[in-house]
């Protein structure tokens, strides 16, 4: 009876450790989004912009911004590798925001935007640092899914699209201060990582989305 109940416990200790770290994908990856909710992100503005659908983030409705507001890194990241696989409907318009803080309403004032705009009128396209670093011509298609790689080492930021580099940008002493003209809040600092809703006609899908940081 003893050697049942010892057997017993440690299945029960074995499955409890195991949904413990089940976000962690190895190689110092973690995995954010579990594929069924939201837990560990926080909407601004419009919450309903964000559902979940066949294991995907779903962006539809006004604008509003999805904070990971989890307990990896206790939410604040410096240094680390951020990738999800995204796809977009036509016209549509997104983004993924580093060293960034929740806010109630607006744009993020803090942090860099990493662009998600295959076909949207916007001219600043996927790939890009938004009004920093900006892209023309996308790399990737509507309708088909793609890999957003965003590296961010000391005053580095490096962007891939499938694995190519689109975006790979220094920042100087003088923004590391003051933040870019116009966007003070601009510049790296620390802080979490956010999705973008842009406006009700902006359909774009999320999934995969994964974090490794970095010393």
């Amino acid at each position: 009876m003893v050697r049942l109940i010892s057997l017993a416990a440690m299945s029960v200790c074995v499955i409890l450790c195991g949904c413990q770290s089940s976000q962690q994908k190895g190689s110092g990856w973690y995995d954010l989004f579990d594929g069924k909710t939201l837990d560990g992100w926080r909407a601004s503005d419009n919450k309903n912009t964000f559902s979940v659908q066949d294991g995907m983030i779903l962006v539809k409705g006004d604008r509003s911004h999805l904070f990971y507001v989890g307990s990896v890194n206790e939410a604040n990241f410096i240094n680390f590798e951020w990738k999800a696989d995204v796809m977009t409907k036509p016209n549509a318009n997104s983004g993924m925001y580093i060293h960034t803080e929740y806010q109630e309403t607006g744009w993020p004032n803090k942090g860099y935007e990493v662009q998600v705009n295959n076909t949207h009128k916007d001219w600043r396209k996927t790939g890009g640092l938004y009004a920093v670093m900006d892209v023309k011509e996308s790399p990737a298609n509507d309708n088909e899914w793609f890999t957003q790689h965003v590296i961010v080492q000391k005053n580095h930021i490096i962007v891939k699209v499938n694995g190519e580099i689109t975006a790979d940008y220094t920042e100087s002493e003088d923004v590391a201060l003051n933040g870019h003209p116009k966007m003070p809040g601009r510049k790296l600092s620390g802080g979490t990582i956010a999705l973008q809703g842009h406006d009700p006609g902006s359909v774009i899908y999320y999934k995969n989305i994964m974090i490794k940081p970095l010393p």
